[in-house]
């Protein structure tokens, strides 16, 4: 009679799970995050906790947290086997959230599941993780690899992020001082980012375009997955420097959505359409998908990847500013008075 403990038993292995391959990626990772190591960093990578101390130079703070996934964009990932900005699309979407609340990301963990582990795939998308995190200033702390064998197809994998910010509590932006006459900036994205990608999907599907043709100096394939612009070290540069009255992140809903999240109910962001160009990449999806402008500004972010709310006063300061960080801004708009039944943001 054979006994469970006996070789002839079944091993995790039987089970589809490959412990060998999840140890050589702990190692691959630990380099990586190493590389993001900041102030108040006390246990990271390996542990069964990550342990951050809050930086002594708050004296009142506030934590802000963020959770978030890449969404649909994977799907164009796996088709186009390419997993190298992925990563950081996972970091900026949370890292941008907390931002513009006022907040400095502290630490970041992620969550990579998968059916089967691939190194070189895993590997790869953690290094865009800890890109996005140097890129803004944040350290990769932790997180969790799940091998679940028949959970996933082959060759797909599932991402989520979870970033921790703090903020004193004094200067938290929350909107409440945004008045008439405050003049609205965008600031450029890099593309779609991260929303959009099921009708990006169906537009690619319709048109059949060739996504290695050349697309205004790169291959289409590469501008479809042009990772999410991040922009944390620029805009806490300009909090320093003058008082930034909101902000918002364009994600998915687009301006006319995400600008009222920091509005007061009796105020109305009026933004005017020539205020930018529409860039070639969401011009090119709004011929082949036929898409009207109403759902182009719900659904994409149009060029637009943050909103800032400045005073008329600070206006020209906060455009030099940024602009000198290496952004491209535009003068969006601005607040007024809403109507009644009127939206609280009106591209026109």
């Amino acid at each position: 009679m054979s006994h469970p403990n006996e070789t002839s038993g079944l091993s995790y292995r039987d089970a589809g799970v490959d412990i060998e391959a999840g140890d050589a990626l702990v190692e691959a990772i630990k380099p990586f995050a190493k590389k993001t190591l900041r102030d108040g960093v006390l246990g990271g990578i390996g542990g069964f906790g990550a342990l951050f101390e809050v930086p002594k130079r708050y004296k009142e703070p506030v934590l802000v947290s963020g959770t978030d996934g890449v969404g649909t964009k994977l799907k164009l990932a796996f088709t186009l086997n390419k997993h190298d900005t992925v990563g950081q699309d996972l970091v900026a979407m949370s890292v941008n959230d907390i931002l513009v609340q006022g907040a400095e990301p502290l630490f970041f963990l992620d969550y990579f599941a998968c059916g089967k582990l691939d190194v070189a795939t895993a590997a790869t998308v953690v290094k865009g993780i800890a890109e996005g995190c140097e890129l803004s200033g944040c350290a990769l702390i932790g997180g969790e690899t799940a091998e679940m064998p028949s959970m996933y197809p082959d060759g797909e994998y599932d991402l989520a992020g979870f970033a921790v910010g703090a903020v004193e509590k004094s200067k938290i932006i929350d909107g409440k001082s945004i008045v008439p006459g405050d003049v609205v900036l965008g600031l450029a994205s890099s593309g779609a980012h991260s929303n959009g990608y099921s009708l990006v999907r169906k537009i690619i599907e319709v048109a059949k375009p060739d996504l290695d043709a050349d697309f205004h100096g790169k291959p289409l394939r590469d501008v479809l997955m042009a990772p999410t612009r991040i922009y944390v070290k620029p805009l806490l540069a300009l909090m320093q420097t003058l008082t930034v009255k909101g902000m918002a992140h364009i994600t998915g809903g687009g301006i006319v959505e995400n600008i009222p999240r920091v509005l007061q109910d009796h105020l109305t962001a009026d933004i005017k359409q020539d205020a930018w160009t529409l860039p070639p990449l969401f011009q090119w999806l709004q011929v082949h998908g036929k898409v009207a402008d109403a759902e182009m500004h719900r659904v994409f972010n149009c060029g637009i990847g943050i909103a800032v709310i400045v005073s008329a006063a600070d206006a020209d300061a906060a455009v030099k500013h940024l602009e000198a960080s290496g952004e491209t801004v535009y003068r969006l708009g601005t607040i007024r008075e809403r109507k009644a039944g009127e939206a609280q943001t009106i591209v026109s």
